[in-house]
């Protein structure tokens, strides 16, 4: 082995925090104001740190990683060029697994919902569906620089894979459930049709986790976009059902639904995107609604069974099956799918 990847590999024996500090020494930058924003033992840790006149953000990866095709600064650099507002770049430094970035402040929109008045949650929830539309018409650009996010997409494999990661951890890591062998054999048939319609609709990049924990606002009152990492080709509804329908508190109306994908489409008209009809836009933000709140049920699941986190997570599973149903009745399909709903809503 040589001796420079020694040096790296030995770097990384050392906690997150020890190896941000000695790469702020070779920074020639102050280390005794470092905070931790995240748990010592995350997977990725995230400090508050000062930087030239103010403060930034570093976070420190478990593993060193190469700067051309790490897919958060891949994304970034698309985004940033296109007018998206995600932080700024301030230092790379791959050996050492470590971004350090613009600092955005303590305000995730989740938390201003919790404070602003009504009518001013609306405007924010309108400026947010105006950067979905946004997203979308980077489209091109992400095709034209060979962005990594551009090399992904919702198709049929992983649609079917994050269903049957529902199936395992609903029923199987939560509920120690097995259900009867043909019973299981229909449903997975509807989950397959669901997979396989929604693979087959156009695409557009969608930011893959779009919802108010990952908007920040910042100090000057601008949405800021975080945690954009995963982004990828998918539906043009996919973003929005995240960000209307993930984590509700409440089952949503149709008339919010309704509200919303208008002006989604309204905001696409005016940056010159693609006419959709807004039937078929309906239609499809169902069937999205479905397969996106059964993989967050199946995160959830996880979350709770697995890894012991139930008290931040559980209680979002019955709600969400709720909401999934909301959009089976409406479609008036998947028969299956809505009875085993039902059966285990009424059991809770």
């Amino acid at each position: 082995m040589s001796s420079a990847k020694q040096v790296t590999v030995n770097a990384f024996e050392v906690s997150p925090s020890e190896r941000l500090l000695r790469f702020l020494e070779r920074q020639g930058a102050a280390g005794n104001s470092v905070v931790p924003l995240t748990p010592d033992a995350s997977t990725r840790n995230y400090f508050r740190l000062p930087w030239k006149q103010g403060t930034a953000v570093a976070a420190v990866y478990p593993e060193p990683f190469d700067a051309d095709v790490h897919p958060y600064l891949d994304v970034s650099r698309l985004f940033l060029q296109n007018g998206i507002p995600v932080p700024e770049i301030y230092c790379v430094d791959g050996t050492q697994g470590i971004i350090v970035q613009e600092d955005l402040g303590d305000r995730p929109l989740f938390r201003v919902y919790d404070e602003a008045p009504a009518d001013e949650c609306d405007e924010y929830k309108e400026r947010a569906v105006n950067l979905i539309a946004q997203i979308q018409k980077t489209t091109a650009s992400a095709y034209e620089q060979q962005s990594i996010a551009s090399r992904l997409a919702f198709d049929e494999a992983k649609l079917s894979w994050e269903f049957d990661f529902f199936l395992e951890h609903y029923f199987g890591s939560l509920r120690h459930e097995t259900l009867r062998h043909a019973e299981a054999a229909e449903l997975k048939a509807e989950l397959n049709d669901i997979s396989a319609e929604l693979a087959a609709r156009p695409r557009v990049l969608c930011h893959r986790d779009f919802h108010a924990a990952n908007l920040m606002v910042d100090g000057d009152d601008r949405l800021r976009v975080v945690d954009h990492q995963d982004a990828r080709m998918g539906p043009v509804t996919y973003d929005l059902v995240s960000f209307l329908l993930d984590r509700r508190a409440e089952l949503p109306s149709l008339a919010e639904l309704r509200a919303y994908r208008l002006f989604l489409l309204e905001e696409r008209r005016l940056l010159g995107l693609d006419a959709l009809d807004p039937d078929e836009f309906a239609r499809e933000f169902r069937l999205m609604t479905i397969q996106r709140g059964l993989k967050a049920i199946g995160t959830f699941s996880y979350q709770t069974a697995v890894c012991g986190r139930g008290a931040t997570y559980e209680r979002f599973i019955q709600r969400t099956f709720c909401i999934v149903l909301q959009a089976a009745d409406w479609l008036d399909r998947f028969p299956v799918l809505r009875r085993i709903i039902r059966e285990r809503l009424n059991t809770n």
